[in-house]
């Protein structure tokens, strides 16, 4: 069974048992959150979509870690100028495990 939940302006496809990174939430290593927000869902063949959502869809997740990712490298430049300009950017992120999903 698995289904796409919407959290942090993302969609991501989720089954019962595996590790997800998201953007950060606002919740303590241990904690137990429940979304609402479910897009589909699915188990084999059959397939429910909601209209946006599934009315009674919820998928409970515990939080594994709070961490950042690789550092993205950012580089401008204008040619003949003499402007170049170097950043870098690190997003946060929670992990979370996929408990169960109902619906």
């Amino acid at each position: 069974m698995y289904a796409v939940i919407k959290t942090g302006g993302k969609q991501y496809r989720v089954a019962a048992g595996e590790k997800i990174k998201v953007e950060q939430i606002a919740a303590d290593v241990g904690q137990e959150i429940v979304f609402d927000q479910v897009l589909a869902v699915g188990n084999g063949a059959e397939l429910k979509v909601g209209t946006p959502l599934v009315s009674g869809a919820t998928v409970s997740v515990t939080v594994v870690a709070h961490g950042k990712h690789d550092k993205v490298s950012i580089f401008k430049m204008r040619r003949r100028k003499h402007y170049q300009k170097r950043q870098g950017h690190r997003q946060q992120f929670t992990e979370l495990l996929v408990n169960t999903i109902a619906g």
